[in-house]
């Protein structure tokens, strides 16, 4: 597989069109109501790998509530993939990162990157990859020294995700309902 630059953005194959390619860029308060959407799709998803974490009847409000929270954080990233050409400024991804200190490691800021979706059709063409590059570029020019992932533990495809990128397992959560 051919190594990415950051600079260089991907393509999406789809069959009987012209290949789109996608763009990353910082959320803004516009995007918010798209970002829900594709927000509450990833939880939706990390639902079924675990009951304890069956979204909330509220979490669409909550959802709003924390991506206008993030846009304020300066530690926050907030990013938006859109389709370019045809499917210009369609929101076809949403990344989530933010930057945290480590009071008793070194390195002592950690990027921690809680969310990235993309919807089906941009998925195993190197858009991943690239959301992931650019997360920790960004987060580098954030000031963190280490990069983290957050996805449920039963997440496989997640988990061999970011393994082939070079991630290993450092803390593990355990849970247990009361």
């Amino acid at each position: 597989m051919k190594s990415r630059t950051p600079l260089r953005e991907p393509r999406v194959d789809k069959p009987n069109d012209p290949e789109p390619e996608v763009r990353l860029r910082p959320a803004t308060e516009k995007d918010i109501p798209a970002l829900v959407g594709l927000l509450l799709r990833l939880k939706r998803l990390n639902e079924e790998f675990d009951p304890l974490l069956k979204v909330r009847p509220d979490a669409e409000e909550r959802a709003r509530e924390v991506l206008k929270a993030e846009l304020r954080n300066a530690k926050s990233l907030l990013l938006v993939a859109e389709g370019v050409r045809q499917e210009a400024g369609k929101v076809v991804g949403v990344v989530r990162a933010t930057v945290r200190e480590r009071p008793f490691y070194t390195p002592e800021s950690e990027g921690v990157i809680q969310d990235i979706y993309l919807l089906p059709l941009y998925r195993r063409h190197g858009v991943g990859e690239y959301l992931l590059t650019e997360t920790v570029r960004r987060l580098k020019e954030l000031g963190a020294n280490l990069v983290t992932a957050e996805f449920p533990t039963q997440n496989e495809i997640a988990g061999h995700f970011y393994a082939k990128r070079g991630f290993r397992p450092i803390t593990a959560l355990h849970a247990r309902p009361l």
